[in-house]
C-alpha cells in the first residue's frame, strides 16, 4: 500500500489538457474580499509557495478543532451550570479561523503572482476544503453546545450533512459542466462564524440563551440560516447552472446515471452513519459525538477528493468508496446487538482506519502528481535546477 497508485494514467493525461474555469459571482467576495485579499498576497515573499499557504490555513483550521475538542470535549461547556470555555479561547478561535480563510482565499493569488498555478495546487486546496468542513461545523458548534439552551448532538449531525451536501453540489456541478461556481454561503459563513467567535469573547456564552425574537432563540437563528443557505440559495443556484448547461448542450455527461453517480457514496454514507445512530444500542451519537463527526467527515472528504481528481481529469467517477465497506460491515455488527465498549471500539477503530486511509490518499495523489509535473509540492524551485 505504501507505493499504491490512485492517479491513472488515464487520469494523469487528463490532466495534462486541464483548465482552470471558475465563476464567482457573490458580491462579499467580489467588492470586499478579493480587495483585501490582493492586498495581503503583496505581503508574501514570491519564494512562498502556495501549496504551503494552504496547508498553513488548513492547519490552523486543525488547530482551532483540537482547541475546542481540549476546552469543551463533550459540547457541554457553553450550557448553563457548566464550566465555560474561557474568553481568550474564542478570541484566538476567531482571529485563527479568519486568517486561515484569508489564507485559502490568497494561495491561489499567490500561484497566479508566482506564475506556479498546476492542477495539483487546485487540487491540494479544495482537497483539504474538503476535510475542513467537519472541522469547521464542529467548531462552531461549540458555541451553542448541547443542553436545554443548546442545539441537540443530531440535529448538529443532520446540519453538518447539509453543510457537506453544499459543499460537494459545487464539485458536482463541475463534474457535469466544466465550471466551478464557487458557492455563496462560504464566504457569508467564514467572515460571520469569525465575528461572532469574537461577539462570543465580549459578551459571553450567556448571551446566546436570550431569545433572538420573541420565543425565536439564537440557536434555532443557526440552524435556521445554515439550512435556509442551503434550500434557498445553493442548491436552486447549483440545479439552475446544471439546467442552463442542459439547455445550452455543454453537459459533459448524457445520462441521468452518470450524471449523480458522485453522489452515490455521500448518499449511501449518510444512509449508513445515520442507519448507526438509529440502531445503536449504546446511542453512539450521545457518547462520542466529536469522533462520530470526524468519523462521517473524514470519509466524506475522501469521496469528494475522488470527485474532485475525475472531475479535473475529465474522467469517470467511481460508483462507490471503498471506504463504505467497513462502515456497513460495522452497521451490520451493531444491528446484530452489542456492548457499549464494543460499540465504542468499534467506533475509535473505524475513524483511525478513515483517517490513516485518507492520508495515505492525500499523500500519495501529492507525490503522483509532483513527479508528474515535476514539482515540489511546498517549493517553487524545480527538480531539475537541484
Amino acid at each position: 500500500m505504501a507505493g499504491y497508485e490512485y492517479v491513472s494514467p488515464e487520469q494523469l493525461a487528463g490532466f495534462d489538457k486541464y483548465k482552470y474555469s471558475a465563476v464567482d459571482t457573490n458580491p462579499l467576495s467580489l467588492y470586499v474580499m478579493h480587495p483585501f485579499w490582493n492586498t495581503i498576497v503583496k505581503v508574501f515573499p514570491t519564494w512562498l509557495a502556495p501549496n504551503l499557504i494552504t496547508f498553513s490555513g488548513f492547519l490552523l483550521v486543525v488547530f482551532n478543532f483540537l482547541l475546542m475538542a481540549y476546552f469543551d470535549p463533550d459540547f457541554y461547556a457553553s450550557a448553563p451550570g457548566h464550566k465555560h470555555v474561557p474568553d481568550w479561547v474564542w478570541i484566538v478561535v476567531g482571529i485563527l479561523n479568519f486568517v486561515a480563510y484569508t489564507l485559502d482565499g490568497v494561495d491561489g493569488k499567490q500561484a497566479r503572482r508566482t506564475n506556479s498555478s498546476t492542477p495539483l495546487g487546485e487540487l491540494f486546496d479544495h482537497g483539504l476544503d474538503s476535510w475542513s468542513c467537519v472541522y469547521f461545523v464542529v467548531t462552531v458548534y461549540s458555541i451553542f453546545g448541547r443542553g436545554s439552551t443548546g442545539v441537540s448532538v443530531f440535529v448538529l449531525y443532520l446540519l453538518l450533512w447539509v453543510v457537506l451536501f453544499s459543499f460537494i453540489l459545487s464539485h458536482w456541478e463541475k463534474y457535469n459542466t466544466g465550471i466551478l461556481f464557487l458557492p455563496w454561503g462560504y464566504d457569508i459563513s467564514q467572515v460571520t462564524i469569525s465575528f461572532v467567535y469574537i461577539v462570543t469573547a465580549v459578551v459571553g456564552v450567556e448571551a446566546w440563551y436570550e431569545p433572538f425574537l420573541f420565543n425565536f432563540l439564537y440557536r434555532d437563528l443557526f440552524t435556521s440560516m445554515i439550512i435556509g443557505c442551503a434550500l434557498c440559495v445553493t442548491l436552486p443556484m447549483s440545479l439552475l447552472n446544471f439546467f442552463r448547461s442542459y439547455k445550452n448542450n455543454t453537459l459533459k455527461h448524457n445520462s441521468i446515471y452518470e450524471a449523480v453517480v458522485p453522489l452515490f457514496s455521500p448518499c449511501l454514507l449518510f444512509i449508513l452513519s445515520t442507519a448507526w445512530i438509529l440502531w445503536s444500542p449504546s446511542d453512539i451519537l450521545e457518547l462520542h459525538p466529536r469522533v462520530f463527526y470526524f468519523m462521517v467527515g473524514t470519509a466524506f472528504a475522501n469521496s469528494t477528493c475522488q470527485l474532485i481528481v475525475c472531475q479535473m481529469s475529465s474522467t469517470r467517477c467511481p460508483t462507490l468508496n471503498w471506504l463504505l465497506v467497513p462502515l456497513f460491515l460495522v452497521v451490520l455488527v451493531v444491528n446484530l446487538g452489542v456492548a457499549s465498549y464494543v460499540e465504542s471500539i468499534l467506533l475509535y477503530t473505524l475513524t483511525t482506519a478513515f483517517t490513516l486511509a485518507h492520508i495515505h490518499y492525500g499523500v500519495r495523489v501529492v507525490k503522483q502528481l509532483s513527479s508528474h509535473f515535476q514539482i515540489y509540492p511546498f517549493s517553487l524551485r524545480k527538480p531539475n535546477s537541484d
